[in-house]
């Protein structure tokens, strides 16, 4: 058990905090244990919920971690390509910093992504706000999804929905 709500939302800590690797590679990183002891080797060292963290510290297996966002392996999914152009964790993860348990919130279908990959504007950010939970922008969302998508350079629908981009 993690509580999302309470470390992303309570305590403000970043996406990239646990999942370093989500800017530079196609799979955003699942936290070793030596990023949950950067506090709590300090923070609720009695804790029961925290006893997988410690077991793992002192066998040195890493943290056997759930995996709620699990698309087929026939998918080619590339985080960074995401992130880097504005698509924030929230389109694709919901409001994990409402979570106690992380649920799937979209249903990540061909059919999802494809209606995306097809209209990308609406669901594009600003790069710098692709983590924040609560953005929102200031003014016509059509209009700076519109800018973004030339700003950032994003391929067409054409290229975006070939079938090789998704299926290697």
């Amino acid at each position: 058990p993690f509580s999302h709500a309470l470390h992303a939302g309570e305590l403000g800590l970043d996406c990239r905090y646990c999942h370093t690797t989500v800017e530079v590679a196609a799979r955003a990183a699942i936290p070793p244990t030596e990023t949950c002891l950067n506090c709590h080797a300090r923070i609720r060292t009695q804790s029961e919920a925290l006893a997988p963290v410690f077991a793992s510290a002192s066998s040195g297996e890493p943290v056997h971690w759930k995996r709620v966002h699990d698309l087929p392996d026939y998918v080619y999914f590339d985080h960074s390509a995401h992130v880097t152009r504005g698509v924030g964790c929230v389109t694709c993860h919901g409001r994990v910093d409402t979570m106690d348990r992380v649920r799937q919130a979209q249903p990540l279908s061909m059919g999802w992504c494809l209606d995306c990959h097809r209209d990308p504007a609406p669901n594009l950010r600003p790069v710098d706000q692709v983590t924040n939970m609560h953005w929102e922008p200031a003014g016509d969302r059509a209009a700076l999804g519109e800018r973004l998508f030339r700003d950032y350079h994003i391929l067409g629908p054409d290229v975006l929905t070939s079938c090789s981009t998704c299926h290697r």
